[in-house]
């Protein structure tokens, strides 16, 4: 049974929002990242270091505020349960420092659409704001999906 409508290339518009919930960046998130990344710079899990830096707190590493933006988060892999070839591209700017404690409300909307014979590439802009509106990401993804199967059909001729 399927929750969300399944969307081919086809389907897209530009402006079309895909939210992610909001998450705030807890001691177990730091802890995680850590252990999944291997990065032991005092900046990221060392208070006292970081507070004799001038820093208010850890600061997180630039993949982990990235990774709050990735499309699995939300639904837009559900909607492209069918059609979904592969995520192609990501770029992103890291604006604002992000500390232990802040909330951060990542935001997918779609930025462009590149059409293909048989495929489509989907470019969402991707945006993250801190607990203070503060923009503290922003970015592109890039997906190469399936465009439907009746837009790909030859035309019906003589």
């Amino acid at each position: 049974m399927r929750h969300f409508t399944q969307y081919w290339f086809d389907d897209f518009v530009l402006g079309e929002e895909f939210p992610i919930p909001s998450r705030t960046m807890t001691d177990a998130i730091f802890g995680a990242f850590q252990l999944a990344s291997a990065d032991n710079h005092p900046s990221h899990y060392d208070v006292e270091y970081c507070r004799e830096h001038g820093m208010p707190d850890r600061g997180a590493h630039g993949f982990q505020i990235l990774i709050q933006s990735a499309a699995g988060a939300g639904w837009f892999p559900s909607c492209v349960e069918d059609s979904m070839k592969g995520f192609i591209e990501q770029s992103s700017r890291f604006l604002k420092p992000v500390y232990a404690g802040d909330t951060l409300y990542p935001h997918l909307k779609v930025a462009h659409l590149e059409k293909g014979r048989t495929t489509g590439v989907v470019t969402l802009a991707s945006t993250i704001h801190n607990q203070r509106g503060e923009l503290v990401l922003d970015g592109l993804q890039k997906y190469l999906l399936k465009r439907h199967p009746d837009a790909c059909s030859p035309p019906e001729g003589p």
